[in-house]
C-alpha cells in the first residue's frame, strides 16, 4: 500500500513509538489522526505537522469513546487506510510483593488499555477499512499492532504486562485470516528496549544495564527504527498475519536474585 496520500490513525501518537510513526507517515506523505489521551501533546504535534495530521482526544479503552473518534476521523479525511495502535501501559507489579497481595484491578488495568483498548480500535475501524476501494493488489487496508518481547520473555513482575502483550501476538494470525477476503492486513511489531518516555522513567543505571544485554547494536531501540518497520510493514503487501521481534537479537533471560 502506498503511504502517500493515505490516511492513518494512530494510538498512543502523541509520544514515542506512536509520535515517530506519525512523523514518518507524514514525511512520507501520508495524512495522521493522533488517539491520545494527553491532549496537550496531542495538539502539539498536531499544529507542528500541519494540515496532514488531526488531534483527537480518547482513551482507547472506552467504546464510545473510540467509536467518535473514529467518525472524527472520516469527517476529517473522508476516509483511512491504516492503523497503528501504539497506546499502552508498563510497569510491574509482583503477584505477592512487599506491599501484599496484587490488587486485581492492577491486573485489569493493564489488560483494559493493552490488550483490550488493542481489540477495540480494531473493533472500532474495520468496518470501514472493509468499505475502501481496493487498490491495484487488492488491499483496502492494514492494521499494526504493538506487543513487546515481553511476550515471549516476561520478566519476575510482568505478569500482567506480559499476558496483554501476548494476547496481541496470539490474535494477529486469527485477524489476517478473519479480514484475508476483505483485503486487510494485519500485522504485529514485538519492541525490545526503546528509548521511550515509558523507559525514561526508569534509573539510568538500570537503562544502561538493559541497553548492554542487546548483542547488537547494544543499545537502547529508537522510535525512528519502529516507525521505519511500520512505514515498511505498510508498503510491503505480502507481510500478513506475522509478528516482528524489534530488539536487536535480545533475548531476556531469568535473574534469579
Amino acid at each position: 500500500m502506498d503511504i502517500k496520500n493515505s490516511v492513518a490513525i494512530i494510538t498512543g501518537g502523541a509520544s514515542g513509538l506512536g509520535e515517530a510513526t506519525a512523523r514518518a507517515l507524514v514525511e512520507r506523505g501520508g495524512r495522521v489522526a493522533l488517539l491520545d489521551l494527553d491532549k496537550e501533546m496531542g495538539e502539539r504535534l498536531a499544529s507542528e505537522l500541519g494540515d496532514a495530521a488531526i488531534f483527537c482526544p480518547g482513551d482507547v479503552s472506552n467504546e464510545k469513546e473510540v467509536d467518535g473518534v473514529v467518525e472524527k476521523v472520516k469527517d476529517a479525511f473522508g476516509t483511512f487506510q491504516v492503523v497503528v495502535n501504539c497506546a499502552g501501559v508498563g510497569g510491574d507489579i509482583k503477584v505477592v510483593g512487599k506491599k501484599g497481595v496484587m490488587p486485581l484491578e492492577a491486573f485489569n488495568r493493564t489488560i483494559q488499555i493493552n490488550l483490550i483498548g488493542t481489540f477495540n480500535v480494531i473493533r472500532a475501524t474495520a468496518s470501514s477499512l472493509m468499505e475502501n476501494n481496493p487498490n491495484n493488489k487488492g488491499e483496502r487496508g492494514v492494521y499494526i499492532n504493538t506487543s513487546s518481547i515481553a511476550a515471549y520473555d516476561g520478566q519476575v513482575g510482568q505478569s500482567a504486562y506480559s499476558s496483554s502483550k501476548g494476547g496481541i501476538v496470539s490474535m494477529t494470525l486469527t485477524l489476517a485470516r478473519e479480514f484475508a477476503n476483505n483485503g486487510i492486513r494485519v500485522m504485529t511489531i514485538l519492541p525490545g528496549v526503546m528509548d521511550t518516555p515509558l523507559l525514561a522513567k526508569l534509573p539510568e543505571k538500570i537503562r544502561e544495564r538493559l541497553a548492554m544485554q542487546v548483542p547488537f547494536p547494544p543499545r537502547l531501540g529508537e522510535p525512528s527504527e519502529f516507525a521505519s518497520l511500520a512505514c515498511h510493514i505498510v508498503e510491503n503487501a505480502y507481510l500478513n498475519g506475522e509478528h516482528i521481534r524489534l530488539d536487536g537479537g535480545m533475548r531476556m533471560g531469568f535473574g534469579r536474585k
